[in-house]
């Protein structure tokens, strides 16, 4: 995971690529985890 950059914003996190560009944003920093594994079919 260290191409991606992981943002809290106001208790929200946001992740970036390695470009700055947005890639998702989820509620914790373990579900922002667990949905970049799915997308990148980590699972």
């Amino acid at each position: 995971m260290n191409k991606y950059r992981f943002i809290n914003v106001m208790g929200h996190i946001e992740v970036y690529d390695s470009w700055g560009q947005f890639v998702l944003s989820a509620d914790s920093h373990d579900e922002a985890e667990a949905e970049l594994d799915c997308m990148l079919g980590e699972e």
